[in-house]
């Protein structure tokens, strides 16, 4: 295992920058998950980890060495890639040996390699099959599997399952969280899916046009978010963001008018305020309710998904750049066209400043 340091690292191509002063530190043996939109870096930044990219400047060190200059087979690193790059006139077995192979590893420790990756991943029975005879998922878990016995100190992967349909990504999921647990080797994953990032991650990156924006737990990152492209990224649903201004202000609470005119009450130190401040107020969709008291606000709907467990409704509203999404229990029926009567918990309200940096909420556990 090994822990992974950037410090100051930029990587441009000729006057395009696309990494900005990366400063992160992997810690040994963590499941680190790099994600964010298209085109925000986090494969480049995955890539100069691996050393498929050279970095323009700061450093970079894998269990404490400098590895700047050192190739990507020196760095003890394993990478999986998208796709899934098997030979296909070889069979399972020697896809995984391949490597092995390669650098004349004696025949009794390859074969003792392969059938421990197998053991893994659960293809003992596929050995002797040839790529084209597999699914998706199988062939995922060679290319991993060819990862697995070269016992690198870090597992890289690029996006490996958005190659597979729906049903077999949720169940890569749960393979991949057993995999780190019984290898306990430092990961570092990329995915653009914020559900991926989500369950499997130690801790989150939330990357964003070459920046880090924010670092941590997924429930940190869920439950206080930074900033207002965070707060939007992170959850499914996306959180609510409604156009607000201040009315009164204190290190408690703030009180704010939404665009439609109603008054609501939000739960945050709104201390550095200023009574007429244009702010944006933050709700998630589950957190909006029909049956409390506090903060009522009046919406009409205008378009629902009935998913069986929960009920999407989409909801006309002022300041609100796309529909108001509330999220409710599967059993409510209700339609497009009604009206309905929604809550805002003061403790579940976020507000975040013209700079889209979030005031620091007050919550039960802090009181």
């Amino acid at each position: 295992m090994a822990n992974v340091k950037l410090s100051g690292v930029t990587k441009a191509f000729g006057t395009t920058q696309i990494l900005h002063d990366v400063d992160l530190e992997i810690r040994d043996g963590e499941f680190m998950v790099f994600v964010g939109p298209s085109g925000c870096g986090k494969s480049t930044l995955l890539r100069v980890i691996a050393g498929l990219e050279d970095i323009t400047s700061g450093t970079l060190t894998i269990n404490d060495r400098l590895v700047n200059d050192v190739p990507p087979a020196e760095r003890g690193i394993a990478m999986v890639f998208q796709s899934y790059a098997l030979y296909p006139h070889m069979s399972l077995y020697d896809n995984i040996a391949f490597g092995l192979q390669l650098a004349k590893v004696p025949k009794g420790e390859i074969d003792a390699a392969v059938q421990q990756a197998a053991r893994i991943l659960h293809i003992e029975h596929l050995l002797q099959r040839k790529p084209k005879d597999l699914s998706g998922g199988q062939r995922q878990r060679v290319a991993i599997g060819r990862a697995i016995v070269r016992k690198p100190e870090v597992f890289l992967f690029d996006e490996p399952l958005s190659n597979l349909d729906a049903a077999l990504r949720v169940r890569m999921r749960y393979e991949f969280a057993k995999l780190h647990e019984e290898l306990k080797t430092t990961m570092v994953y990329v995915t653009h899916d914020q559900v991926e990032a989500m369950t499997l991650a130690d801790r989150i990156v939330v990357l964003s046009a070459g920046r880090i924006e924010q670092v941590g737990s997924p429930l940190d990152l869920y439950e206080h978010p930074d900033n207002l492209f965070v707060a939007g990224f992170i959850g499914s649903p996306r959180m609510n963001f409604i156009q607000a201004e201040v009315l009164q202000a204190s290190a408690q609470e703030a009180l704010v008018q939404l665009a439609g005119g109603a008054q609501i009450r939000c739960a945050v130190d709104a201390g550095n305020a200023q009574r007429g401040d244009k702010l944006t107020l933050g709700i998630r969709p589950e957190h909006l309710r029909t049956d409390g008291q506090e903060n009522r606000i009046e919406a009409g709907v205008t378009f629902v998904e009935n998913l069986g467990s929960t009920t999407h409704a989409y909801c006309d509203f002022p300041g609100v750049e796309e529909a108001l999404t509330c999220e409710l229990d599967g059993g409510t029926r209700v339609r497009a066209g009604a009206r309905l009567s929604l809550s805002l918990p003061a403790d579940k309200t976020y507000l975040f400043n013209a700079a889209g940096q979030a005031l620091r909420r007050h919550v039960a556990s802090e009181v």
